[in-house]
């Protein structure tokens, strides 16, 4: 685990792996720099230098009250401005939007930008919050989990209940305090996605076939970003990281090093 402190105070950690041109990863809610990425990590690893960092509460990395979105975009973005180098930039769920507003920071330093699933923040409503902070405040993780998954991201019981007794579960409950923090951060958050009209460089916006598309506000920037496509994982939901690996780090290797030409896709707008 590698350090750097950011030009707010903020020790942010990350773990380097592989070799080859540099890909920073940016992980989701509910899951840090090992668990978001360790299944695909030796195939990205084969052809990326990777930096892996680990979010706010996570890790190494300082845990904060009431930081913003923008925060932690800032500590992405410093990172790569340490590297010192243009880099590739993935960003899951939550790390989605940290990494899109990151490249407004250093633009000049993203050479393709993947995105998988940044959700809507108007998803979060006070009811929803309603059902989740007296869980918080009891310390009642499992069940803060649970919730979340099961009536905010909609996940079907059955699959729930499947995740609930696999060995990623732990990993979850244990981030779910600190993800407490990302959703009141996302729920703050103003998303405009002409905010990106400007940004000229290749994006890829991954979505799951079996994901409630309108969730997310891929198909906006799709709308507005000069170079983007949709990628659509098959069979996938919000991670296919995890339930198809294979999948996932070929989908993200071939958009990252095929040419400019082949990487544009055609403009899509919302259905």
């Amino acid at each position: 685990m590698e350090r750097l402190t950011t030009p707010d105070g903020t020790t942010l950690s990350y773990e380097r792996s592989g070799s080859g041109p540099a890909l920073v990863l940016v992980h989701g809610a509910f899951s840090d720099s090992a668990s978001n990425w360790d299944l695909v990590r030796p195939a990205l690893a084969e052809r990326f230098t990777l930096y892996a960092i680990d979010r706010r509460g996570r890790g190494e990395t300082t845990a904060t009250e009431g930081h913003r979105l923008a925060d932690e975009a800032a500590d992405v973005a410093a990172l790569i401005a340490a590297l010192g180098e243009p880099v590739f930039l993935l960003g899951h769920s939550y790390g989605a939007h940290c990494a899109l507003v990151a490249a407004l920071l250093v633009p000049d330093r993203i050479r393709k930008l993947v995105l998988y699933e940044a959700a809507y923040p108007d998803l979060l409503t006070s009811e929803a919050m309603a059902r989740l902070e007296p869980l918080a405040a009891a310390d009642a993780w499992d069940d803060f989990a649970t919730t979340f998954f099961r009536d905010l991201l909609c996940v079907p019981a059955p699959e729930v209940e499947a995740l609930r007794a696999s060995e990623l579960w732990p990993a979850i409950v244990t981030d779910a305090k600190a993800s407490l923090r990302d959703l009141r951060a996302l729920r703050a958050y103003r998303f405009d996605a002409e905010r990106w009209s400007g940004l000229d460089v290749p994006v890829l916006l991954q979505i799951g076939t079996e994901s409630p598309r309108h969730f997310y506000v891929s198909d906006a920037l799709a709308a507005v970003l000069p170079d983007a496509r949709i990628g659509e994982l098959a069979g996938q939901a919000h991670e296919a990281m995890t339930t198809a690996p294979d999948l996932y780090a070929r989908a993200v290797t071939d958009f990252l090093l095929g040419s400019r030409e082949a990487a544009r896709g055609p403009r899509v707008t919302a259905p």
